[in-house]
């Protein structure tokens, strides 16, 4: 197997969906990274957590962010590049993802603030009233660095996955806007002016169905603070986005949507990011194999390059093989995604498909790269937990992406929910057949049936090994059929 294909971003992306719409544009953002991002990136993860400047000189609080000037330079670059702005005016996610996995295969962190803004820009498009997109969206997508950022804050401290117990931010509704009140914990892209926060207006029910969601703006109408940074995490990677502890105290908020459909729109949000997830988690996989290949080459052992050796070179065919599946299923959700993120509630069969999809991906992806990070590390041997040899830091990020947007458990759980309530691994099935599928799938789906007759308990306990293998031979299939006319991006 020809590796050379692991070795630049584009070049793997080339190889995988063949020429876009889009290649000058990546090719530019790549050129950029190589000749000034690089080198900002590995000196902000080197700086490590940065700090808040609570207030100013005259004591009044403003809660600055304070990063390296080139910092932010970098950031808005993405942004000029079209990782918002795109999506809107060609209507379509393809070159925001397309985007976000170029900056992944360089800093996975700084994917985020455009994961976040994206999932605050979707929902105030579709749910936001007219006027309330009149005077946000616009600064969302601006191509410029007077471009505002978002962000989608939903965990408190009791956790994320069961968010119908763990929110506990209330909103209470006035004349003109919604007053919510609560702590958010683990809140990414902390410092942004929008953000599209979970909440429980007053006198709704309990769980996941009393939930909506809001556009929290970063300053009130009277131009005060609207929400307050209470501190940034120290996190193990992920340097490059600041998260944070928000305290919201009768915060100004607007709603979005219907009260009694927030959990669809908020698992809209989620869905989006998992995405993004998904795809940076390949990049970022692929950064891994390309530093271990740029090692192996070089580095002599037993008089040859460590290269050279059988079983290392059969493991790197393995990595490139496995890495290019997992980009194949990550790309088939991505645009399945990208023919439903339109539909509003009820959705259709189509859309429950992209669920089953989407929840494969994100822990299948996050998993392998986990794992490909640990083996770059391995390859270089001592050298490899050295910080001065860069690699040890994608095994820090890869498992932040492992945990993001809900962990392996929680995606094997609603992969289950998702085929129990809408038989969505038939309609996989057929989305898979249509381009011809292997008859084992078949099989699997056949299997998984069987599996779903089991006792509720003795189901769950004994999903996890069904679940993988389902998530794997997806992979394995829609990577055969790669080079089909649907395997396209869309122009």
């Amino acid at each position: 197997m020809n590796l050379d294909i692991v070795r630049s971003p584009c070049s793997f992306l080339n190889g995988m969906i063949g020429s876009t719409a889009y290649d000058e544009v990546l090719r530019e953002w790549e050129t950029y990274w190589e000749r000034e991002g690089r080198a900002i990136s590995e000196a902000v993860d080197r700086a490590g957590t940065p700090w808040v400047r609570m207030f100013d000189a005259a004591g009044k609080r403003f809660d600055e962010i304070l990063y390296a000037p080139e910092y932010w330079q970098m950031l808005k670059k993405g942004y000029r590049s079209g990782v918002l702005w795109r999506a809107f005016e060609d209507k379509s996610l393809l070159p925001s993802l397309l985007l976000m996995y170029v900056t992944s295969f360089y800093d996975c962190g700084l994917t985020c603030p455009y994961t976040v803004s994206l999932s605050t820009a979707v929902p105030l498009s579709k749910y936001g009233e007219d006027g309330l997109k009149k005077r946000y969206l616009d600064k969302l997508l601006r191509k410029d660095n007077s471009v505002w950022q978002g962000a989608t804050w939903m965990t408190e401290i009791k956790g994320g996955s069961d968010l119908g117990a763990g929110v506990e931010t209330t909103a209470v509704q006035q004349r003109e806007s919604w007053h919510l009140t609560g702590d958010k914990y683990f809140a990414s892209n902390a410092g942004a002016e929008l953000a599209v926060v979970a909440a429980r207006p007053q006198g709704a029910a309990s769980g996941v169905r009393g939930l909506a969601l809001f556009l929290l703006p970063r300053y009130r109408s009277n131009g005060e603070l609207n929400y307050t940074i209470r501190r940034l995490k120290d996190k193990i990677a992920t340097r490059s986005v600041p998260t944070g502890e928000i305290e919201l105290r009768d915060s100004e908020a607007y709603l979005l949507g219907k009260v009694e459909e927030g959990i669809y729109l908020i698992l809209e949000v989620l869905n989006i990011s998992r995405m993004a997830n998904s795809m940076g988690s390949v990049a970022l996989a692929q950064r891994a194999i390309a530093d271990a290949l740029r090692y192996a080459e070089t580095r002599i052992a037993f008089g040859k390059r460590i290269l050279e050796h059988p079983m290392l070179r059969h493991q790197f065919e393995e990595r490139a093989r496995d890495l290019r599946a997992a980009f194949a299923l990550a790309w088939e959700a991505a645009q399945l995604l990208n023919q439903v993120w339109q539909e509003r509630p009820p959705y259709s069969p189509q859309y429950h498909v992209f669920r089953l999809l989407a929840h494969l991906a994100k822990f299948h992806t996050a998993e392998f790269t986990v794992q490909t990070a640990k083996w770059c590390i391995e390859v270089h041997g001592g050298l490899g937990v050295l910080e001065e040899f860069g690699v040890e830091r994608w095994l820090r990020e890869a498992m932040i992406l492992a945990i993001w947007e809900g962990t392996a458990h929680r995606q094997m759980l609603d992969a289950l929910e998702v085929i129990q309530r809408k038989q969505a691994h038939h309609g996989l099935l057929e989305r898979l057949q249509q381009s011809g599928s292997a008859p084992e799938m078949g099989e699997l789906v056949n299997e998984i049936d069987d599996h779903l007759k089991l006792p509720e308990a003795e189901r769950e306990r004994t999903w996890e090994p069904l679940a993988a293998r389902l998530a794997k031979q997806t992979a394995d299939t829609l990577l055969r059929t790669m080079t089909s006319p649907r395997g396209k991006p869309n122009k």
